[in-house]
């Protein structure tokens, strides 16, 4: 039985939860998630977990946050005055923005806080500083 290896496309199912047992994503009722291995399509503990894995092999694995979305970075939460936003806008805690960088490219950030006179806002993954818990079954080696 041939075992994934970098350069492979494969299909997974897959379900992603917390430490705390709070799932986060899962394939089931999808398409498995097709990727190829070694590629960066996916983080980078995922990609270790999948190769050497047998088509309709089974694993549960844990995924330190440095190889998953990395730590939490501090530097990438930023207090924004309100003025700064749209005017229509009413900020909430855990709302999703978007910004735009110096580079012209678009800066996903999640508001943290809210304020009287301005937002906490985090451009950090919203998984980054978590380990992650994964149930994988390899489902096809294409």
């Amino acid at each position: 039985m041939s075992q994934a290896k970098s350069g492979d496309t494969v299909k997974i199912h897959y379900t992603g939860t917390l430490e705390d047992g709070t799932q986060f994503d899962s394939s089931q009722g999808r398409d498995p998630l097709e990727f190829q291995l070694g590629s960066g399509q996916v983080i980078p503990g995922f990609d270790k977990a999948v190769d050497g894995m047998a088509v309709g092999e089974e694993k549960s694995v844990t995924i330190d946050a440095a190889d998953a979305y990395g730590d939490h970075n501090p530097q990438m939460v930023q207090e924004v005055p309100k003025t700064a936003l749209p005017e229509n806008l009413e900020p909430q805690e855990g709302m999703a923005l978007q910004a735009q960088g110096q580079d012209g490219q678009p800066i996903n950030l999640t508001v943290t806080e809210v304020g009287e006179e301005t937002i906490t806002v985090d451009a950090n993954h919203p998984l980054a500083g978590k380990n992650l818990n994964f149930q994988i079954e390899l489902v096809a080696i294409a």
